[in-house]
């Protein structure tokens, strides 16, 4: 039975791991192509963007795909859209690998936003020290705040970097402990930090390092994702691949 996984997430690349161990699936692992060191993977690898719902389902159709699962980052409203119309169009079976949103605990101090542009606004007009923890395509709104000396952590480098007057850059790739994430706060004086709710325990060191601190996160709410099937883990995903026992069985589904 032949899987596209849809990835570029520490859960599609665990799945991916799980089921490539199994005779009776054939996986691909789809990454969008927009990081320039991708972590090992441990199935092949296919690299780049499809050409919108159209173009995965010629795909899903060409290499007579089974099952599309879409474990995406929780960010990624577009392709999780495409990939539902692809697999309705298709009728191959369908899941959707969506990890838990945090939630807000006692001590957090969350301004909860709808995008980057009302992230910036948030931030206010006096000037701030922000740790930025966003993705590198998410960064061109800060441009519109110059006052604020900028923090921003990525996989790669930016560039270009941002066309503001004080910004500095470090570069890391998760996971990151809450006393790493405190002693960086601490270390640049943080007044804020600027966050997408990502979910799970790879970048959440921040989030409690800022509780901890008690600092301010403006948090980018999560956009509306399509309704489908879908599950919270790996574990979850596993057992509903356990209940597919053959091609058939996955089609239409």
């Amino acid at each position: 039975m032949r899987v596209l996984i849809l990835g570029g997430t520490t859960e599609a690349r665990l799945l991916a791991q799980r089921l490539g161990t199994r005779s009776d699936l054939q996986l691909t692992l789809s990454l969008a192509g927009r990081t320039m060191r991708p972590a090992p993977q441990p199935v092949p690898v296919r690299s780049g963007g499809f050409g919108g719902a159209d173009g995965l389902a010629a795909y899903l159709s060409a290499e007579r795909i089974a099952v599309l699962v879409d474990a995406t980052h929780p960010y990624a409203a577009q392709m999780s859209a495409n990939a539902a119309r692809a697999a309705e169009k298709t009728g191959v079976g369908f899941l959707a690998l969506r990890r838990p949103a945090w939630e807000r605990a006692a001590g957090d101090r969350w301004n909860e936003v709808g995008d980057v542009n009302e992230a910036v606004d948030a931030l206010g007009r006096a000037p701030q020290r922000v740790f930025v923890a966003l993705g590198r395509k998410d960064l061109a709104p800060l441009a519109r705040a110059p006052q604020h000396h900028y923090l921003v952590r990525s996989v790669d480098p930016i560039d270009p970097p941002l066309p503001v007057p004080n910004a500095c850059y470090v570069t890391g790739r998760g996971p990151f402990t809450e006393n790493e994430d405190r002693a960086l706060l601490v270390a640049h004086r943080i007044d804020a930090v600027l966050a997408k709710n990502s979910g799970g325990q790879a970048t959440y060191g921040k989030i409690a390092a800022a509780r901890t601190l008690g600092i301010v996160v403006v948090m980018v709410r999560r956009p509306d994702l399509p309704e489908v099937a879908s599950v919270a883990t790996v574990e979850e995903a596993i057992a509903w691949f356990d209940h597919r026992r053959t091609p058939s069985a996955d089609r239409g589904v």
